[in-house]
């Protein structure tokens, strides 16, 4: 296995991580990546078939090490579905997938649409950052309104899920490590003093369902409630964020308007907001003739499968006409994203309303990336209408 030598901070690779990904992937499916210290899956082939390979899996096989400091956001973590395997992983999933049918799904529309056009109609006649307008609170609010938290708590609800969801940044500091573990604490006791309110109203949400769940006393713990809700915040919200901005960046300088289900599916493939995913191995096997052992993390690079040519013919240029294919950005196998359906839809309806209230909207300041891979979004996204 070829050592890869790859700071996942230095700035020319948070600009533009893709000459990076063409240089491990001619080493060839796998390489060592130094920087990490494990392996890391940089072809298509690679990628997709180590997160469909039952013998890899979520779940470290030894509990994580965890200092005090983080003992609260880590024992929210350790009931996370997205930390889980079967059989709890199934059990979770089976009653998260009641909110993500096709019908109700299909319902949000007129939420989502009525968000957006709220959201334009306030845009300021000077430049302005698309992410603070458009892209922070409008999966905040569609996701407190499937589960069912109140949309006026919008601000606290995604205060707590960046300071959250910056643990998942190689560039973490201890203080980043508090400020997400007090967010951990406070996200917690918004939920339960929610809940016990709404044990006695019950309505057609998704926190409704799974308190009827968590009553019937064996299908969800309260512990795994609160977890689940959170869990369905922070990734519902990171990921559209930085799949609108990184969207608008591609497609503003371009002369592409007609919003079609092919253009979406090449939004997420071209430049998609998480770049990396881990497996554990769960027994000494073989990979693509490299050896991995038990127990050893394994790095999958999303992004990396995405601009593959054994993938794609061309895949460093963006087409909107390129017939939909089985991109990566929305993971495989078994943690395949549940919320997928929503985030299509989010990011469809939202891009063809401001391309149509928007006709003149433009990238008014050269964007840049933010210093936060694993994931991959802008800085901020100044524009003018």
């Amino acid at each position: 296995m070829k050592i890869f030598k790859q700071s996942p901070t230095d700035t020319s690779f948070v600009q533009n991580p893709y000459p990076a990904y063409d240089r491990a992937r001619a080493m060839g499916d796998l390489v060592w990546w130094d920087d990490y210290k494990m392996p890391a899956a940089v072809s298509y082939r690679a990628v997709r078939g180590l997160l469909t390979n039952r013998k890899f899996g979520r779940e470290a096989l030894t509990a994580p090490q965890c200092p005090a400091h983080l003992a609260d956001w880590q024992a929210n973590e350790s009931h996370s579905m997205l930390e889980l395997e079967p059989p709890r992983h199934s059990r979770l999933r089976g009653l998260v997938l009641r909110a993500f049918t096709s019908k109700k799904v299909a319902a949000m529309a007129p939420q989502i649409t009525e968000t957006c056009h709220r959201l334009i109609d306030a845009f300021p006649a000077q430049p302005f950052d698309f992410l603070n307008a458009f892209a922070r609170p409008l999966p905040v609010h569609i996701i407190a309104k499937l589960l069912g938290v109140p949309t006026d708590r919008s601000s606290d609800l995604l205060s707590w899920s960046n300071a959250m969801v910056a643990m998942y940044q190689s560039n973490r500091s201890y203080e980043v490590e508090i400020a997400a573990n007090q967010a951990t604490l406070e996200f917690t006791a918004f939920l339960d003093s929610y809940i016990a309110h709404r044990r006695s109203q019950p309505r057609d949400d998704l926190l409704s369902d799974l308190i009827a769940a968590e009553e019937a006393g064996e299908k969800l713990t309260g512990a795994e409630l609160i977890s689940t809700c959170i869990l369905l915040l922070n990734a519902g919200h990171e990921a559209t964020v930085h799949t609108l901005g990184n969207a608008l960046k591609t497609l503003l300088p371009s002369p592409h308007r007609e919003v079609t289900p092919q253009l979406v599916e090449e939004v997420l493939r071209f430049d998609p907001p998480l770049h990396l995913f881990t497996r554990f191995a769960y027994e000494d096997t073989t990979c693509f003739g490299f050896d991995i052992h038990k127990g050893q993390e394994v790095a999958c690079l999303l992004a990396a499968a995405n601009r593959d040519p054994a993938f794609v013919e061309n895949p460093h240029v963006f087409d909107p006409h390129r017939k939909s294919t089985a991109h990566q950005s929305f993971g495989a196998g078994l943690h395949f994203c549940v919320g997928a359906p929503l985030a299509r839809l989010e990011i469809s309806l939202s891009l063809q309303l401001l391309f149509d209230r928007c006709p003149n909207l433009h990238i008014s300041q050269a964007p840049t990336y933010a210093n936060s891979y694993h994931f991959h979004g802008l800085d901020a996204l100044m524009v003018q209408t």
